[in-house]
Order: structure tokens, then C-alpha cells, then sequence
């Protein structure tokens, strides 16, 4: 590899305009070498918007490319797993949008394939919720501030979805987006941090106004849910802990995103809005109190330098590496399965059965 590390981009969309090539180009000796878009005129835009000197002509060309060390995907997540296991079997480190993949399969597939270049460095980019105060929070939760953990709440209702002359968003195509739903990703993954993982998942969902204006490629049906619930089963050290899950895209003035942790010695609620913010109280205190974290200790959007110092072999991948992912897309698939099948599903998943 050059002195100098050459990013390749697959697609430069909203999220890559906004955070990845900032954040990039921002770092001392990385270079962007090379974007693709969707079509010639939509690459040959961002490579003059950002000089970046090569456009290609397809992803599978950026991918090839000797002038190329790393490769950030920022397509939709539909292609995330081929470009991926491609990127790698060419040696290339790979940064790729969230969601993983479109299902636990695909992204089990990409874990396989990272796993046969261990050189090579892959990263997937994390759920933002929670990172301001993920280390604060982590230590309070080890110093058993909230006792054993008893229930947990985690909303995510907004109005997305709610205007139904919009047309279709990528979000509401299975074929596209895969088996996440709404905020569920984004959502479960913050929670993963601070709590184990769940053993059980009983889900119902429903889709409020299935036929939309044309969408991508002139489709109308949406075909991911916009309201869904869950129960799910939590191990603790003694029993069981409860979590319920509201998830909706299709709800005026709702709660937004946010996360609640009931324990036998306090609560801690945690709202991600325009500022992020945790509350925690214990019994005995009058009302719930903001968790004020010195400005030094605060975490924070650094994904693009945690990659290249992965590459540099500085630090290693915290948020988040593919075997969190996979966890993710576990949670996700174990709830389309209940759905689908109107039941219960044990965890973990042996196989995955959906696409």
C-alpha cells in the first residue's frame, strides 16, 4: 500500500456528502481517489463537487483498481454485500454504510469473507444514537447504578411515512432496503451496547397505506411495515428482563428515538433528538437527573478516523466491526420471522431463512 491512503467511493449519496468525505478529507495523508454514482452524470457531478480525479464507470472498476487501498460504500443497502465481499477478495479495506446488509445471510456472508483476509480491515458505519455519552453510560451501567436490569422501552415514532401523496421511499422496499424496519437498526444497536442481547422476539407489524405515488424505478408498493411492536426476553444474572418496542413512521407528535433502562436500583432514559440526552435517577430522589459528562470524556462522530487508524493500525475497530453487525442483523431477521410466522422466535438463529 502508498505512503498515502487512496479512498475509492461506491456511491455518494446524502450520508457520504454530509459526513464521509468531510470527515476524510479532514485527515492528514488520505487522498480521495476515485467516487461512482448511480449513472455517468450523477459521477462525473461528485467527483467535480469534491476533485476527486478518477470517476469511474462502475463499481466493479473502483473496486479492480491498483490506485485504490479502501472502499466506502454508501450505496442503499441492497449492495452492500456484494460490493463488499468484491472490495475484499481484491484486498481492499472496506467502510460500509449501515444497514449491514439486507438480511442476516447476507451479512454472515460478508463476516465469512472479512474472515479469510484478516489484514484487511472492515467496519460498518455505527448507529450515531448514544455515541456522546456511550462511555459515561457503559461505566455507570458496570458500576451497577441501575441494579439488575428488570424492563426495557425503546421507541422510535415519527412521522416519516405519515404523507401518504409522498412517493415511495427506498426505506418502504424490501427489495432495497431488506428486512430492517424504520429505526429498528439504528435503535437496537445502541441498545446492544449498554445491555446483552435478547434470547426471545414476538413481533406483529402492518403497513397503514400500502400503495404510494411511484417511487424508484416507477415501483408503488411499500412492502416494509410503517407500525411495528416487539416483545423480546432479555437473560440477566438471576431471570429474565422485559423489553417492548414501538416503532413507527406513521406517528404525529410522537416520541422520536428513544431508549429507556428500568433496573431494580434506577432508570436511566435516554432521548436522541436534536441534542442527545440521559436522564438517570435512583430510588429515593425526587425526579430524574441529566447525566452531565465532562467535555473531555464525551464521545462523538469519528468514524472515518477510527477507520484509517484501523488501516494505520493504531487502534482497532470500536463502532461498529462486523461481528456487531452481524448481531444486529440478527435481531432484525428474528423479527421478520415472527411477524411472518405469527409466533415467538428463539434466539440465536441457527440459519437464516429470509431475504
Amino acid at each position: 500500500m502508498s505512503e498515502a491512503i487512496r479512498i475509492g467511493i461506491v456511491g455518494a449519496g446524502a450520508n457520504t456528502r454530509l459526513r464521509h468525505i468531510p470527515g476524510f478529507q479532514a485527515i492528514d495523508g488520505v487522498e480521495l481517489r476515485g467516487v461512482v454514482n448511480r449513472s455517468r452524470e450523477s459521477t462525473t457531478r461528485a467527483a467535480s463537487e469534491f476533485g476527486i480525479p478518477q470517476p469511474f464507470g462502475n463499481w466493479q472498476e473502483l473496486v479492480a483498481s491498483s490506485d485504490i487501498d479502501a472502499v466506502m460504500i454508501g450505496t442503499w443497502p441492497n449492495m452492500h454485500c456484494e460490493i463488499t465481499c468484491a472490495a475484499l477478495v481484491a484486498g481492499k479495506h472496506v467502510l460500509t454504510e449501515a444497514r449491514m446488509a439486507r438480511s442476516l445471510d447476507e451479512a454472515r456472508r460478508m463476516q465469512a469473507v472479512a474472515r479469510q483476509y484478516p489484514d484487511v480491515v472492515t467496519q460498518i458505519v455505527p448507529s450515531p444514537l448514544g455515541l456522546e455519552h456511550d462511555s459515561a453510560v457503559r461505566r455507570l451501567i458496570a458500576d451497577g447504578y441501575l441494579g439488575e436490569l428488570r424492563e426495557v422501552v425503546v421507541l422510535g415514532a415519527s412521522p416519516t411515512f405519515h404523507d401518504d401523496t409522498a412517493p415511495l421511499h427506498w426505506r418502504q422496499d424490501r427489495e432495497i432496503s431488506g428486512v430492517n424496519t424504520l429505526a429498528l437498526g439504528i435503535l437496537h444497536e445502541a441498545l446492544i451496547r449498554w445491555c446483552p442481547d435478547p434470547t426471545r422476539v414476538f413481533a406483529q407489524s402492518g403497513i397503514c397505506k400500502p400503495h404510494r405515488p411511484a417511487g424508484i424505478d416507477g415501483r408503488t408498493q411499500a412492502t416494509v411495515a410503517d407500525s411495528l411492536q416487539i416483545l423480546t426476553e432479555i437473560p440477566t444474572a438471576s431471570g429474565t428482563a422485559r423489553g417492548m418496542y414501538h416503532l413507527s413512521g406513521v406517528t404525529l407528535f410522537g416520541p422520536g428515538n428513544q431508549i429507556h433502562l428500568y433496573g431494580s436500583a434506577g432508570t436511566l432514559k435516554a432521548t436522541f433528538g436534536a441534542a442527545e440526552e440521559i436522564l438517570i435517577g435512583q430510588a429515593g430522589d425526587s425526579k430524574l437527573q441529566r447525566l452531565e459528562v465532562p467535555e473531555q470524556e464525551r464521545g462523538g462522530w469519528r468514524v472515518e478516523e477510527e477507520f484509517i487508524a484501523a488501516i494505520r493500525g493504531t487502534e482497532p475497530i470500536r463502532f461498529t466491526d462486523f461481528a456487531t453487525g452481524v448481531r444486529y442483523m440478527e435481531f432484525t431477521e428474528s423479527v421478520s420471522l415472527s411477524v411472518s410466522a405469527n409466533a415467538p422466535i428463539e434466539l440465536p438463529l441457527e440459519t437464516a431463512t429470509s431475504s
